[in-house]
């Protein structure tokens, strides 16, 4: 048998579709019927009524009153449970929320921390200032990481070969019209923020964005988190970004990076 049946034979798939149908929800799908559960876990409404309902007893969905086609469905608080395992484990966020603080303060803009997750960057520490994104950015946020600033200061981290996988296995849509899609492009802008230590992505993820992040490493040099700096693009020029914003992020980042070293 091969490593990949292997594999195959020892996944449940009941837990995969559980788990599918917990992410069919997200800040632009709070409230879903049973139709558009299952059509976005990508299994069939029979399935999708026994694992909402099993999880509605388990305390993880609630339903609206009543029943039939327009009756829908919501994640309840106690899902945060299945991440705050993670995040208690994980020691970075309690050590980069006041660096964020204090850098906030002092560029006056909204400042995040994420790590990598597959193709993805994933929010664990946050502080905004102003709403500049139309998607409303809380912790566990998703987002495309080849198409973001801390996504690329993170890819930019990985062994070549890594890098290679994970935009292999990547869908790379064209978010705004300037967003690089092109993999030979990406590997060349993933060298040059490899290079010289800092990524600036303008417009990429949404018109009007402007981002700046840098790497932040554990003991062992190994890249484990990034920290930015998002701004509007009619607010600030890159050059201000650059010149203001970035040694600032720079210094925060130091600091974040001289106490993880003691973890």
């Amino acid at each position: 048998m091969t490593d990949d049946a292997a594999r195959t034979n020892d996944t449940i798939q009941s837990l995969v579709r559980g788990l599918a149908v917990i992410r069919a929800f997200d800040a632009e799908h709070p409230e879903l019927t049973l139709s558009e559960v299952a059509r976005r876990a990508a299994i069939t409404r029979a399935a999708a009524g026994r694992f909402l309902r099993t999880l509605q007893e388990l305390g993880y969905v609630r339903g609206s009153a009543g029943s039939g086609v327009g009756r829908t469905f919501a994640l309840t608080p106690r899902v945060l449970e299945l991440g705050f395992s993670y995040l208690s484990a994980l020691s970075i966020p309690e050590i980069v929320q006041p660096h964020l603080e204090r850098l906030s303060r002092e560029v006056d803009e909204s400042v995040s921390a994420a790590v990598l997750d597959g193709g993805d960057i994933v929010y664990i520490a946050r502080v905004p200032t102003r709403r500049i994104m139309s998607v409303r950015i809380t912790i566990g946020t998703r987002f495309p990481a080849f198409a973001t600033s801390m996504g690329r200061a993170l890819l930019a981290g990985l062994p070549d070969a890594a890098v290679d996988a994970v935009l292999a296995a990547s869908v790379l849509p064209s978010l705004t019209e300037r967003t690089v899609t092109d993999t030979v492009e990406l590997r060349a802008e993933l060298d040059r923020v490899r290079a010289q230590g800092w990524s600036l992505v303008d417009g990429e993820l949404e018109p009007g964005l402007r981002s700046v992040a840098v790497p932040l490493h554990d003991r062992r040099g190994d890249v484990v988190a990034a920290v930015n700096v998002s701004t509007s693009a009619t607010r600030d020029t890159v050059e201000h970004v650059l010149e203001r914003h970035l040694p600032v992020l720079q210094e925060a980042a130091a600091a974040i990076d001289a106490e993880l070293r003691l973890v």
